[in-house]
């Protein structure tokens, strides 16, 4: 049985709310980055991207353990190419929820054991919120990196997921550039 034109319109109504409400929820080029709260592993509190302010970042964001290995690919050759410019920083941001949350003094005491010490403010962990920031950086896969790329003032300029490939970091490389040169201007 078909059904009547308002049904029709009243069912593709909702679907156009719904979609427009997830396409709403991602990171939008340009736009600045909603604030990312969490804590150094140093245990200051950090908020990005305040924390990065006037500096271009990469934050690496993993919802998983084993993201980390994708995290730390893409923070590695990031760090070869521009961790001796005093304009960039990264931040590897494990980004942890459900009931993970619960071994948070385990969890902190285990990433500080691993991490040099000199790499502690390059580390945010985020308890909470995850499904939002899922849907910003339109999660596909629990072990890739999701990565943002923000110029000086905290605005959105270049995303990414996925394992390290270096096509697309390339495109991360040449962005990270092109913003560098901006700020030279």
């Amino acid at each position: 049985m078909s059904q009547s034109s308002p049904q029709r319109t009243v069912r593709l109504a909702l679907m156009l709310f719904v979609l427009a409400g997830s396409l709403a929820a991602q990171l939008p080029l340009a736009g600045r980055l909603p604030a990312l709260k969490g804590e150094f592993l140093t245990g200051r509190d950090a908020i990005l991207p305040d924390a990065a302010s006037g500096r271009v970042a990469l934050l690496a964001l993993g919802f998983s353990y084993d993201s980390r290995f994708a995290v730390e690919a893409w923070v590695k050759q990031f760090r070869a190419d521009f961790g001796q410019e005093q304009q960039v920083t990264f931040y590897e941001v494990p980004m942890i929820g459900g009931m993970a949350m619960m071994g948070k003094w385990f969890i902190d005491g285990g990433m500080r054991r691993g991490t040099p010490k000199a790499d502690h403010e390059h580390v945010v962990t985020v308890y909470g919120g995850t499904g939002a920031w899922k849907e910003r950086v339109g999660y596909k896969a629990a072990d890739d990196a999701y990565l943002i790329l923000l110029d000086k003032d905290g605005l959105v300029r270049w995303t990414h997921s996925g394992k390290f490939d270096a096509t697309a970091y390339r495109g991360l490389s040449e962005a990270t550039k092109r913003l560098l040169s901006k700020s030279a201007e």
